[in-house]
């Protein structure tokens, strides 16, 4: 079976986990490290063949053209994640719209014929307050939504009567969520992130055969600073966003590439050809 890969393309310092110490008009100040480590994930790729789904956020794209570029000379999708990494709930309809165009418009200034068929929200922000946001995506042309979380409600995300696989919506958009297990009565994320990071790698290999077995793809997401064990620390932030972003990052890539060893993976687009198409 053919599972998904996705990178969520932003900078080390664009985490919600930093959000509080770290505001967007000092991003320009700080080291950028996105270049040098989705090169890394594309020199993986590229060693063991596979295509994956970039959602690349707009002002990466406006300050890292060439990255974009190479993203798409390697045959990857690209999708995007938004301009500002703005937590849609914290949103009016209008900004979020502003927001999503102005991410459609950096990388078309990189590929003019580029035309987006897939979003991603920061920290997977379409929650029970924000689904509005789907009817947005539907107006600006996007054939699919990778927001929503199916679990109980993390301190960011989360809906957990949501369908656990891809599934068309009203609008007629499909949305292709992040993978859970369904364990106890309770769906659990285990498909990338921190999870990825924070479990052992058996239970990552587990659940992906487990959800295989259902007749399912399994969606991975993973960030390029998760390959970045060197990135410089952010000491004043609360010791619970430092544990979730820097636990394991010397371990993403070993990983990453035993399951790429064991699995196949393939973008959004390769693996639901035949919904997205229809």
């Amino acid at each position: 079976m053919l599972n998904v890969l996705s990178i969520d393309v932003e900078e080390h310092y664009q985490a919600h986990a930093f959000e509080n110490v770290i505001d967007r008009t000092d991003w320009d100040r700080q080291p950028s490290r996105v270049v040098a480590n989705t090169e890394r994930i594309l020199r993986l790729l590229a060693k063991h063949q596979v295509r994956a789904t970039f959602f690349v956020l707009g002002w990466v794209a406006d300050r890292h053209p060439g990255l974009v570029r190479q993203i798409a000379q390697a045959g990857h999708e690209i999708g995007t994640h938004g301009y500002w990494h703005q937590l849609i709930y914290r949103q009016n309809q209008t900004e979020f719209a502003a927001d999503v165009r102005h991410s459609i418009e950096a990388i078309q200034r990189v590929l003019p014929s580029w035309k987006p068929l897939g979003y991603r929200a920061p920290a997977f922000s379409i929650v029970q307050d924000s689904l509005w946001a789907l009817d947005v995506l539907s107006a600006l042309g996007f054939r699919y939504d990778s927001s929503i979380f199916p679990l109980l409600a993390h301190d960011r995300y989360g809906i957990s009567t949501a369908s656990r696989f891809g599934s068309r919506l009203p609008n007629g958009m499909w949305e292709i969520p992040i993978s859970t297990v369904r364990v106890a009565g309770r769906n659990w994320p285990v498909a990338g992130g921190g999870y990825f990071r924070l479990f052992p790698l058996w239970l990552t290999r587990s659940a992906i055969r487990h959800i295989n077995a259902e007749g399912q793809p399994a969606v991975i997401y993973l960030h390029p600073w998760e390959f970045d064990p060197d990135q410089p620390r952010v000491v004043n932030a609360p010791l619970t966003s430092r544990f979730r972003h820097y636990v394991n990052l010397d371990r993403t890539e070993l990983r990453l590439e035993s399951l790429l060893c064991e699995f196949r993976f393939g973008s959004v687009v390769d693996v639901f050809a035949s919904k997205l198409g229809s």
